[in-house]
């Protein structure tokens, strides 16, 4: 499945919004936030979600640019909990601005999403808002058990991928359904292509845990190392902790039970532990696991199978990104 031309369309579609109003302290952020680039991936999905229902994915322009600024403005937000200095390489938005500027304009975003759903008829409309408002909720139920994580010794995996789904995987479900509601198909193929990436969500998210420690830090576009110095409970470290000897596992613990000015040592020794323990390998069997799961899904869908191979295709573009 070729993705460049729902790129460019989106691009061209969210280039031609205004965005900065008055007051410009409250707009400019959210212009700088949206600008910053990024893969769109989110808005894509809606675009061929729309697609492959009904051939016509320019209507649901509007239903993208709410994925796309709803997920904008929980980066913010997120950055702000993280007090991250970067985000795509760039200043993060309370950085640049301040803390008070970075949650108004935030909360000003969430907003605006919705705003976009004005734009389709009643129907589709209540679809799209309860999907939205369902979504937008466990997306806050994710990021609060990422919080409560930070502070707990006993997260288990289970806890973990629930945590995840949650917090990643149901926008990127709920992206592809709002495409397949726009489009008008049956429930059934909206909740099979919701299915589907929900799935895909959870090995986009491992594979994203696995490049925060391994990936490049010319190209990943954030702090490589991040989760180590946040004492992050992901799957590599909750991995790690269930198949590495005594020493391991106490050296482990020593280094997420602190907070520290310089990761200088915590970084290299952190990511030694995880390599000695074949954590790579073992995240990739899981990010392989969900991939699978979600390619499953496409048998039942009512679509061509140009279509079901073109999701494929994407899903496995996706997986392959070494960013």
């Amino acid at each position: 499945m070729d993705i460049t031309h729902y790129h460019k369309d989106f691009i061209d579609y969210l280039e031609s919004k205004k965005w900065v109003f008055e007051p410009k302290n409250l707009y400019e952020p959210i212009e700088y936030i949206i600008k910053l680039g990024g893969k769109r991936i989110r808005p894509i999905l809606t675009l061929i979600g729309a697609d492959i229902f009904s051939n016509e994915y320019h209507k649901a322009m509007p239903a993208a640019l709410a994925i796309e600024v709803f997920h904008n403005f929980t980066l913010i937000h997120d950055d702000i909990m993280d007090d991250a200095p970067l985000r795509r390489g760039k200043q993060t938005v309370h950085e640049k601005w301040d803390i008070n500027t970075g949650i108004l304009s935030g909360d000003a975003m969430l907003i605006l999403a919705y705003q976009y759903f004005e734009n389709y008829e009643p129907n589709v409309f209540q679809k799209l808002a309860k999907l939205f408002s369902k979504t937008a909720l466990e997306v806050c139920d994710g990021q609060q058990l990422d919080v409560d994580f930070e502070t707990r010794n006993d997260v288990t995996i289970d806890e973990y991928i629930n945590m995840i789904r949650l917090k990643t995987s149901v926008l990127v479900g709920a992206a592809l359904k709002m495409g397949a509601i726009v489009a008008e198909t049956s429930d059934e193929n909206a909740n099979l292509i919701y299915d589907f990436g929900l799935n895909l969500g959870l090995a986009f998210q491992l594979q994203d845990d696995f490049l925060d420690t391994f990936g490049n830090p010319e190209t990943f576009g954030k702090q490589v190392g991040g989760d180590i110095i946040e004492n992050k409970k992901t799957f590599l470290y909750l991995k790690a902790l269930e198949v590495a000897n005594e020493d391991d596992r106490q050296k482990l613990r020593y280094y997420y039970n602190q907070k520290l000015e310089d990761n200088s040592v915590k970084i290299p020794e952190v990511t030694r532990i995880l390599e000695q323990n074949d954590i790579p390998l073992l995240v990739k069997n899981k990010i392989q696991f969900y991939t699978e799961k979600a390619f499953d899904t496409l048998a039942s869908m009512e679509i061509s199978n140009k279509n079901k191979e073109g999701l494929k295709k994407f899903g496995l573009w996706l997986m392959n990104r070494s960013v």
